[in-house]
């Protein structure tokens, strides 16, 4: 008989990082253990009220900063965001956008719109590649 296999476990950071949450601001008790990848999936399918408030007020992660203000977190480095922000300091940003948000903003469409262009040009490419049969 083989021994029964341990729980794969993964650390908090790495728990937090997948939960889009920020890890200072979970629980000591979070904060302190390992997380078993069934624990994980135990929070995702239903969170625990600390982990509900977090993700609805925050602090948030950069990441998740990044996606609510529409930029890149390139673009928050530039604009000199280096704090997580809560969801009332985002709110605010996006109800008077300072001019450094706006200009990102823009960086940040224009990027996702030729980065769409690149993608439909090679599905382009390859459709065509596929319906000629014999060229290579």
């Amino acid at each position: 008989m083989t021994p029964a296999k341990s729980p794969q476990t993964m650390k908090p950071a790495t728990a937090a990082q997948k939960l889009g949450i920020y890890l200072p601001a979970t629980p000591e008790s979070f904060q302190a253990e390992p997380v078993s990848r069934e624990q994980l999936n135990q929070m995702i399918a239903d969170p625990p009220e600390w982990l509900v408030e977090l993700r609805k007020s925050g602090p948030h992660p950069r990441p998740v900063v990044a996606h609510k203000l529409g930029v890149s977190n390139a673009g928050l480095a530039r604009g000199e965001v280096t704090e997580p922000l809560t969801t009332e300091e985002i709110s605010t940003l996006l109800q008077q956008p300072p001019a450094w948000l706006v200009r990102e903003r823009a960086t940040h469409a224009e990027v996702n719109e030729e980065n769409a262009r690149v993608k439909a040009v090679k599905a382009y490419k390859r459709s065509q590649r596929e319906e000629a049969p014999g060229r290579a």
